[in-house]
């Protein structure tokens, strides 16, 4: 059989499946969906209320690390002497770690069990965030790898304790979870440039004012680490992916939206602060538009599938992302709230298309975790140097203006790999069991 008529045969199996409204209410991917013995067992949850208060608490703290930073990134820098492209290297470094370290989740839970893991990760992203808040120019390199490391190795593991420990609330959770990530991302974009302001304007305050949020998260999570969820045995695997132009395409489109995703968290409060605003006012746009990226995450999956495949729907996200883009970087000031928006409905959208299409192009969990694992790894190494070349191309030129071409290339290489991703087909590659 070659490839041409299993692809014709991939297109009437997914045109015959009902929209695939079951797998699409799973949209958070289990990193151990390769172990059959966790997939088997689901333990009853003693206290649900508990662990449901401290999966929000911890998603809350997977997105604070990195939009803390943008708003005082001004302050940062002339404080420490820090150059554009430095600059640039520190919003990249967290952005690199989620990628590099993501696939040591299932391998760290599978020998310590993922509650143990998160527990202990939450603990090094408190060390972190003092790290990079009270050590000078190491102290904020090292612990901005610290914490990127830390967020990306909880970013894989916990929508798969959600999936298991909540399996009849599969889709309510997956509005809950991505409700907490850009709750905790405003938060800590609008309110660290006030807080830095309230304890005299100490840049070191705005930042490590964060470790409280990790700290209580970890408190709240403590009692979930005593329970007992079963044995790790891998018990399959998945050949080939890495072989397979769809699952690449899958990987571009994720790493390069979340490039331009990191840029708006890196540089868009210093690229506002350089057209007039000033820090706070900065802030609250980021906050504003991060806000905003609630009601198309939500809505963009279930439109998306409403057509015959995903490539409209990637266009339109897209088109919406790079016109808010362009609008708070060229067009008079007196309509940024309305480009903040724009933007913000375009990147939600983005962002939860990126996750539809993990599971859309998978023949089932296995597959879709290994493709997410793919996902991510690459997809944010990749997505790491968006926001670097930001900080190059501002340190050539002394403005943001030429940072517009960057926009405008990454935005369509996504486009370009987003029509490929969109396409009703499945990845061409066999799971089975070892």
């Amino acid at each position: 059989m070659n490839l041409e008529t299993e692809k014709t045969m991939s297109r009437s199996e997914i045109s015959t499946t009902p929209k695939r409204t079951a797998e699409l209410e799973e949209l958070l991917i289990d990193a151990e969906a390769d172990d059959e013995q966790v997939q088997q067992n689901h333990p009853l949850v003693r206290r649900p209320w508990l662990l449901l208060l401290g999966l929000i608490l911890v998603a809350l703290n997977l997105r604070p690390a990195l939009s803390s930073m943008a708003p005082l990134l001004s302050d940062v820098s002339k404080s420490l002497g820090l150059s554009a492209a430095q600059a640039g290297l520190l919003t990249t470094l967290p952005v690199l770690c989620l990628g590099l370290f993501a696939p040591l989740a299932p391998i760290l839970a599978r020998r310590f069990g993922a509650e143990r893991v998160v527990l202990g990760i939450l603990l090094t992203l408190a060390g972190g965030i003092i790290l990079r808040s009270n050590f000078g120019e190491i102290g904020l390199f090292a612990g901005s790898v610290l914490g990127g490391a830390s967020i990306g190795i909880v970013g894989v593991l916990l929508p798969g304790i959600v999936k298991r420990d909540f399996a009849r609330h599969a889709g309510t959770m997956t509005g809950v979870y991505t409700m907490a990530l850009c709750l905790g991302a405003a938060m800590a974009a609008g309110s660290s440039v006030p807080l830095s302001e309230h304890f005299d304007h100490s840049w070191a305050m705005g930042l490590g004012f964060w470790v409280i949020p990790a700290l209580v998260a970890a408190v709240f999570w403590l009692p979930q680490v005593g329970q007992k969820h079963g044995a790790h045995n891998v018990a399959y695997r998945v050949r080939g992916l890495l072989r397979d132009p769809l699952a690449w395409q899958v990987t571009l489109y994720m790493g390069l939206q979340s490039s331009l995703a990191y840029i708006v968290f890196g540089w868009l409060p210093s690229i506002l602060i350089g057209r007039g605003l000033t820090p706070t006012q900065a802030g609250l746009v980021l906050s504003g538009s991060v806000i905003i990226q609630l009601a198309s995450s939500l809505a963009a999956p279930w439109l998306a599938t409403r057509g015959k495949d995903q490539r409209l729907a990637i266009v339109i996200v897209m088109a919406l992302t790079l016109g808010g883009l362009f609008g708070c970087l060229y067009a008079p000031i007196d309509g940024l709230w309305g480009w903040a928006i724009l933007l913000g409905l375009g990147q939600g959208g983005t962002f939860s298309l990126a996750l539809t299409l993990i599971v859309l192009r998978s023949r089932d969990s296995h597959v879709a975790a290994n493709l997410s694992s793919m996902s991510q790894g690459f997809g944010y190494t990749l997505a790491s140097m968006g926001p670097f070349a930001v900080g190059v191309v501002h340190d050539w030129t002394g403005g943001w203006n030429a940072v517009g071409w960057i926009f405008g290339i990454i935005g369509t290489g996504a486009i370009i790999a987003g029509l490929g991703a969109g396409r009703a087909l499945y990845v061409q590659v066999q799971s089975e069991k070892i």
